[in-house]
């Protein structure tokens, strides 16, 4: 039974393809770092990411497979899924051992393929929802900043989205769950990646993700104000579905959304463990 072991990165992931033509070995386990090894497995491959390695590979991808292929090797990775480890690293050998290529990458009865596609469809269906969801607020030197914790690595996903849409004014849209990182427009240059030294220390809530209140802007109060107001008012109590609510607005997305950071917007239902928004979408 031959075990690959890799760092858990694309590049490792491509060059644990290169080692794999190289030694002429197919290995059933391709296992990150810290992963359990299965039972009578041999001593373990470790691949040792190199990044030329790894570009070799990635320019045969180019030339074997379409945009949209290609995409969905890149979308699927930033799901950050174990689970699609070998069978991202089997679809891509198959597409090294197969003819045609072209058709392959749309070949949905080979488990591989269906794996890496659907993969590819839930970072997809969560980047849409992001662009959605995500709430500003305006600190009170201009900035408009918004936090969130979203199940994949969608951030680069959704950055040439908001650079478009508030191309002239400066934001920080800011990942606190897993990740620790931002990315930040000044409103003139290409967004930067930013960390920070101290969360701590930061002027916002990474919990809910709300300013405190001597940055927040003072319009910015009583837009928020408004904003729930409106919310509550809209609300049609005899139209009220709270299984359609969680279905189009999950709660996990909720601790960041203005409308439902008060308490008074969420109701608990009496025969049901979900709560009820009062609010109608």
């Amino acid at each position: 039974m031959t075990v690959y072991v890799f760092d858990h990165t694309l590049d490792g992931l491509l060059t644990a393809v290169f080692d794999s033509f190289f030694l002429h070995q197919q290995p059933e386990f391709l296992l990150a770092e810290g992963e359990q090894l299965p039972l009578f497995a041999d001593e373990p491959h470790h691949v040792v990411t190199d990044s030329e390695k790894a570009e070799r590979v990635w320019k045969g991808l180019e030339k074997h497979l379409s945009k949209d292929g290609l995409r969905m090797i890149t979308v699927s990775w930033l799901s950050e899924e174990r689970a699609l480890n070998q069978p991202l690293f089997n679809f891509i050998c198959k597409v090294f051992r197969r003819e045609p290529f072209d058709s392959y990458e749309r070949n949905a009865s080979d488990p591989d393929v269906l794996e890496v596609r659907n993969t590819c469809r839930r970072v997809l269906h969560e980047q849409l929802r992001m662009k959605q969801f995500i709430r500003f607020q305006k600190a009170k030197d201009g900035t408009y900043l918004a936090v969130v914790s979203p199940d994949h690595n969608v951030l680069p996903l959704i950055i040439d989205h908001f650079q478009d849409r508030f191309n002239d004014q400066p934001w920080l849209i800011y990942d606190a769950a897993k990740r620790h990182y931002g990315y930040y427009y000044d409103g003139a240059a290409a967004p930067i990646h930013i960390t920070f030294e101290d969360e701590a220390a930061v002027p916002f809530n990474l919990s809910n993700g709300k300013l405190d209140a001597e940055v927040l802007s003072e319009n910015d109060q009583i837009f928020q104000q408004l904003w729930r107001t409106y919310f509550k008012a809209i609300c049609i109590k005899e139209r009220m579905n709270p299984r359609k609510q969680l279905s189009d607005m999950p709660r996990r997305y909720w601790k960041y959304m203005t409308e439902l950071m008060a308490h008074s917007f969420s109701i608990v239902s009496a025969d049901s463990a979900e709560p009820e928004v009062s609010g109608h979408r």
